[in-house]
């Protein structure tokens, strides 16, 4: 099985703040769903309220990120699908629940993971 990281920029999510409680219900429904399908991996949103960093081999710590790389944001999940059509479907049904479009990629084959 392949996994597929499903993601989102936050400035992608626009809806009315009335709106926020419905929408993270529905995407905790969907996370539930893939639980339950035995294909979850790991999910979760970015704090965006912590600023990243890149720490070196030797660590040392330097503040921001590499020069020219845009900060990630928003929301992430990672499922293990038998395949790119079954990823298309998850992407699907997690962009309805978030209201907004995902980006869909593929990680290598990595026999160690």
């Amino acid at each position: 099985m392949t996994k597929y990281l499903i993601s989102f920029p936050g400035e992608a999510m626009v809806l009315p703040e009335k709106d926020f409680e419905a929408v993270a219900e529905a995407a905790h429904a969907v996370i539930e769903e893939a639980k339950a399908a035995g294909v979850y991996v790991f999910g979760g949103g970015i704090d965006e309220a912590v600023d990243p960093v890149l720490v070196a081999g030797d660590g040392t710590v330097t503040a921001g990120t590499y020069l020219g790389h845009k900060v990630p944001n928003g929301g992430y999940t990672v499922l293990e699908l038998p395949s790119r059509e079954a990823a298309l479907e998850w992407a699907a049904k997690i962009a309805v629940a978030c209201r907004c479009s995902q980006e869909l990629r593929q990680f290598q084959y990595d026999p160690a993971s």
